[in-house]
């Protein structure tokens, strides 16, 4: 039995901690604030109450496994999960309205081809089909097994498809997610409908590789889901999980040093100079923090490194309290595209410089009586992945995204205005504060191609004992993706370097 240090009580740290400790090891978790989740969290006021990180649930079947894997109660038996249906409704710049069935290629193809014609649908359901083979090429090594010794395999192949081209008979290939929308989609809402899955985590599509045709993949393939009561209802769960299998947590317990002895990880320094031993040490924390708390490099050349330079996306997030009820066809989640394509993603390639301009914005009103005070109310979540570079420190800035999302959510839930009782901003300064991640930036999953840029360092480092765990180590950011990182760590110190990921 050995003993395990984990820093942090994000989602992937907790995965890593219950598969650790049903192993048979020691596990203790030291988490610098005063409860577990990480980014997500709950905000509550008045009766009504929010989610204030994900607020829905992709690839359940990554937290099924978690909960079977750690004990004999399954996920469905602790907390309640929904499928979304429609899966999400979009309204597109020039005014265009769709709504998009859950996991149905049929449903969706049937309602592009209603809402936008000319052959939508289908031009939509044959990229799926191609992001399928991207999906298939990439799903092992980019998110069930641990990264690759030679990741440059992985990162200089785009995996996404080659299309025939019959009239120059040839094939072209896409490198970018913009790009195939311009080559396959053919229509400009089509292109918004796919770049807003990389724009959800503040990725250029023009930047983007094509291989991120996934992420839609994904989502169409698993569904959409949401747990009642709210997200936070997941955290919970989790969290309840590691204390049956005795997991210690120490709550307010800040790490400020991982100690080594004999060159590798021997435990950790807290903040009041308690030292807790431990045979290994797994972080849960940003690549910034984590460079603090060692006394020598973690990567060495050739080692996929950390991005440790300008701030990345972040997350401005509005928690909107609504008078009156919720209307009975009113859609759980909506994505309010950009007037200006250009203008938006210039200034996540560019940031700094520009006036802010009006951005993609997610507006969720979940229909769940335990987020608001009664019937006759509503809880609304609008927000919108941003440059981290805008300036959040000057409440004008501030100011002025708060009314694009306010503008854009009036465009998803009727008489907006009206019925606001009152709201609250939830700004990058409150997502670095509550989770420590630098700037309060928003990890994006890992991408293969793009030179290892889309890549997240491996889950062990040079520091023999010290690992990587959650949404800055491999496989990267998103519910799913933590999960999985837990379950590779756990892995790898439990199995050693042979585990290569699930079977």
């Amino acid at each position: 039995m050995a003993r395990i240090a984990v820093i942090g009580a994000g989602m992937g740290a907790m995965a890593a901690a219950a598969r650790l400790a049903v192993a048979g090891h020691r596990v203790a978790v030291y988490e610098r604030t005063e409860t577990y989740g990480g980014a997500v969290r709950r905000f509550e006021r008045d009766g009504f109450g929010f989610d204030t990180g994900p607020g829905l649930l992709p690839v359940p079947a990554v937290h099924r496994d978690l909960f079977i894997k750690t004990g004999k109660q399954p996920l469905e038996d602790l907390v309640e999960l929904v499928q979304v249906d429609p899966s999400s409704r979009h309204v597109f710049a020039d005014g265009t309205t769709v709504s998009l069935p859950n996991a149905s290629r049929a449903g969706v193809v049937t309602a592009l081809d209603g809402a936008l014609g000319g052959g939508a649908g289908r031009r939509w359901g044959d990229f799926l089909v191609r992001a399928r083979e991207a999906w298939d090429r990439t799903r092992r090594p980019l998110l069930e097994e641990p990264l690759w010794p030679n990741w440059s395999v992985l990162a200089d192949q785009e995996p996404y498809p080659a299309v025939p081209h019959k009239k120059l008979l040839r094939t072209r290939r896409a490198s970018t997610l913009a790009e195939i929308g311009t080559w396959e989609l053919r229509d400009d809402r089509l292109s918004a409908l796919l770049e807003s899955h990389a724009l959800a985590y503040g990725l250029d599509p023009r930047a983007t590789p094509a291989s991120a045709a996934v992420l839609p993949y994904m989502e169409h393939a698993f569904g959409t889901w949401y747990v009642r009561g709210g997200m936070r209802e997941l955290a919970r769960a989790v969290y309840e999980r590691c204390l049956a299998r005795r997991v210690e947590f120490v709550f307010g317990a800040e790490v400020t040093r991982v100690l080594e002895k004999d060159g590798r990880a021997a435990g950790v320094e807290l903040a009041d100079g308690t030292v807790a031993d431990a045979d290994h040490v797994v972080a849960d924390v940003d690549p910034v923090r984590l460079r603090t708390l060692t006394d020598r490099p973690l990567d060495q050349e050739g080692d996929v490194q950390a991005d440790l330079g300008s701030p990345r996306a972040v997350r401005c997030t509005l928690l909107l309290a609504l008078r009156g009820p919720r209307e009975a066809e009113a859609v759980h989640r909506t994505v309010v595209h950009a007037p200006d394509r250009e203008a938006e993603l210039d200034l996540l390639a560019s940031p700094g410089g520009d006036e802010p301009v009006c951005p993609t914005v997610t507006v969720l009103r979940p229909d769940d009586p335990a987020l608001r005070p009664d019937d006759a109310h509503e809880s609304v979540v609008v927000s919108a992945v941003l440059s981290g570079d805008a300036g959040w420190e000057d409440a004008g800035t501030v100011r002025r995204y708060t009314d694009f999302l306010l503008e854009a959510a009036g465009r998803a839930v009727p008489q907006l205005r009206e019925r606001l009782l009152w709201h609250e901003v939830r700004t990058p300064g409150d997502t670095e504060g509550e989770t420590g991640t630098r700037f309060g930036a928003v990890p994006a999953p890992s991408l293969a191609a793009g030179r290892g840029r889309f890549l997240h360092p491996a889950n062990t480092t040079r520091v023999p004992g010290l690992y990587r765990v959650g949404g800055w180590s491999h496989p990267g950011g998103g519910l799913p993706h933590a999960g999985m990182s837990g379950a590779l760590v756990a892995g790898l110190i439990v199995e050693g370097p042979q585990f290569r990921g699930s079977q």
